[in-house]
């Protein structure tokens, strides 16, 4: 995965979540973490190191999310998972648990769990406690990050995403997916794991 360029001349530098911040660490499930899983990200290793960095940071202000697949998939998602089969599994299934690297931490969190790609809403809301910043990291940045990111800036939350604490469902979409979310400036902010920290 590609770094993130550092701020340079005529740029403003990523700026440091409030004191009240959140951590939302997005799917990070074995599904997009291990082959063969065909959702598996190639850039896991390093956004799961850029995880591990912001945790302690967020001791008691982090919650985790989960996709599942819907029971009876309906509408557009019918066509979806014909193409998908592998994923229709119950929600208790391994395949949807949170890795093992991380099953500590998520044990004395919140988790939101949700059939849908973007994990913003009142469930959400209420485990970051009404958070008026959210540092955004996981996977897919192309899909589920993106999607979350968006529907909280739409409510009226500062987004914070960690692109070094993320990963696509390729290097090229990662990327296609941060600079789409900088359209959303102020309102989406991509930064890094240290100027995360730094302001901590």
């Amino acid at each position: 995965m590609s770094g993130v360029a550092a701020a340079g001349p005529g740029t403003t530098p990523p700026a440091a979540p409030g004191p009240d911040a959140a951590l939302v660490l997005v799917d990070l499930q074995n599904v997009f973490a291990h082959p063969p899983s065909p959702w598996a990200a190639p850039g896991w290793a390093p956004a799961l190191a850029g995880v591990r960095r912001l945790l302690p940071a967020f001791a008691g202000r982090t919650v985790f999310t989960r996709y599942v697949a819907p029971r009876r998939p309906e509408g557009a998602w019918r066509a979806y998972f014909e193409d998908w089969p592998f994923a229709l599994v119950p929600p208790d299934d391994p395949l949807y648990a949170i890795v093992d690297e991380l099953a500590g931490d998520a044990a004395g969190a919140p988790t939101v769990t949700a059939t849908t790609f973007g994990k913003w809403g009142p469930e959400l809301d209420a485990a970051t406690g009404g958070a008026g910043d959210l540092v955004l990291a996981g996977v897919s940045t192309d899909c589920c990050v993106l999607s979350t990111a968006l529907a909280a800036a739409d409510a009226g939350r500062r987004v914070l995403v960690a692109a070094d604490a993320c990963a696509g469902a390729s290097d090229a979409d990662h990327e296609r997916a941060l600079a789409a979310m900088r359209l959303y400036a102020p309102l989406v902010e991509v930064t890094t794991v240290d100027a995360v920290l730094a302001g901590r």
